[in-house]
């Protein structure tokens, strides 16, 4: 059963042995190791006491010590090591009230949330510890409470989303009375901080079907706790021949067809049309990118992302509905350019196909190679696409006009902007001076 371990995560056991105590290698971490899969993270459990552990090694950080938890940095890489323990009564839904550490593996195996993730492995003495057939679950592929499901999700609610996104990721199912479990312990898996929800979606959309876990999350009662809005799309119709599915459906097909390797593009896919449902006439929604933003950006901030993510995910949302034409002038590509942004533009293209991807007869994506050539022979050739491009700025306005700051020059600035995207040639500053003047004659510009 020999498996190819890092050297550092080797000498970690190897020291804790040398002096005298024991150590596996656990969770996720064999796990992976019995699946054949690359592993990053690399977690401890050992019968020795969190300040034995920090006496053993140069750099220690006490990140848990009130758990039992302690981090080891070797090479700047972080492995956390931590002391057998049985955990008492939880208090909040995630955390127990007090632990109490302990001699026993079998204890510190007892209170983990999965079997497949309750293994235990020693490389130096290739000793694989598996107390509750987690193995017999991987070669299954279930997903399985250790002991009784309503205890473990009762003690922390995350598990419950945690079942969904092991299911997801790793293309098992989840085990009858486990996932019987999760709708009845809701009200502990509410009591879960949004930051975490957030995590466990980001590594859920990072799976080749991520509608799986979003679709788990729907049927066990959790995606009305985190997005409720999503599931107002179920069974709202769309127009044929051009769509097989509802909207709710439509948006996570989108989000599967969306490439894996970066989350905020599934993350719009999965949130492009999440208002249509508001937006519907017959059999037309009027305005739903714009409504999809804005809702868009109220789920992202109630799960926790960056700003930044936020405003990407929104920016891509508002403008899914483009529709590139050869009768688009230089001038309407060019603002097309500012209006998403040149760091942007891929990305949309990427959502676009994603989008036409799930739909039942495709109206097509050759146009969008054209548009990437007009984009490049455009940058190629102008200079000013933002305010900040402009050969004139805020403080020529000022001065030019005897005006103080204020939003009059920002709005100066665009509409010598707007001319310059017609015609940018008239891009230079004494061409812009002598139009901000009251004598200078518009028909020039």
């Amino acid at each position: 059963m020999k498996f190819h371990i890092p050297t550092e995560v080797l000498y970690i056991v190897k020291t804790l042995k040398k002096h005298g105590f024991e150590c596996y290698i656990v969770g996720g971490a064999v796990r992976d190791l019995l699946l054949g899969k690359k592993n990053p993270d690399w977690d401890f459990t050992t019968n020795a006491k969190p300040e034995e552990v920090t006496k053993l090694f140069k750099k220690v950080i006490p990140t848990g010590i009130k758990f039992g938890t302690v981090t080891v940095l070797i090479k700047k890489v972080p492995y956390e090591v931590t002391t057998y323990r049985s955990d008492e009564s939880y208090i909040d839904g995630r955390h127990p009230e007090n632990v109490k550490f302990t001699t026993s593996l079998e204890e510190d195996l007892k209170r983990r949330d999965f079997t497949i993730n309750a293994l235990a492995y020693d490389p130096i003495e290739d000793k694989l510890v598996d107390l509750f057939d987690g193995q017999k679950d991987l070669k299954d592929k279930l997903i399985r409470a250790v002991g009784n499901p309503l205890e473990r999700f009762k003690e922390d609610g995350l598990r419950s989303i945690r079942a969904c996104r092991f299911a997801t990721k790793l293309g098992f199912k989840i085990e009858k009375e486990t996932f019987a479990a999760i709708s009845k312990t809701l009200s502990v898996t509410k009591k879960v901080a949004f930051e975490r929800v957030h995590d466990e979606l980001i590594k859920m959309l990072g799976a080749n079907q991520p509608s799986i876990g979003i679709e788990l999350m729907r049927k066990a009662g959790l995606l009305k706790l985190f997005i409720p809005e999503l599931e107002k799309g179920i069974k709202v119709r769309q127009p044929k021949p051009y769509h097989k599915y509802d909207v709710y459906y439509h948006n996570l097909a989108c989000m599967d067809a969306a490439p894996k390797d970066q989350p905020i593009i599934p993350l719009a896919a999965l949130l492009h049309d999440v208002e249509k449902p508001k937006c519907k006439d017959g059999m037309k929604f009027y305005g739903h990118d714009q409504k999809s933003a804005e809702t868009a950006v109220k789920i992202l901030r109630r799960l926790k992302f960056s700003n930044a993510d936020v405003e990407k995910v929104r920016l891509l949302v508002a403008n899914h509905m483009f529709h590139y034409t050869p009768k688009w002038t230089d001038a309407a590509v060019r603002r097309f350019i500012r209006k998403v942004g040149l760091e942007s533009i891929e990305e949309l293209f990427t959502l676009r196909i994603a989008d036409v991807a799930a739909m039942a007869k495709s109206p097509g994506t050759k146009y969008l190679p054209v548009l990437r050539r007009r984009i490049k022979k455009i940058l190629a050739r102008d200079n000013a696409l933002h305010l900040k491009d402009l050969a004139i700025d805020g403080n020529d306005v000022m001065k030019t006009l005897n005006i103080k700051p204020g939003p009059e020059v920002g709005k100066i600035l665009n509409q010598l902007l707007e001319k310059v995207l017609d015609e940018p040639s008239l891009n230079n500053k004494k061409t812009l001076t002598e139009a901000l003047r009251p004598s200078f004659p518009k028909t020039c510009l």
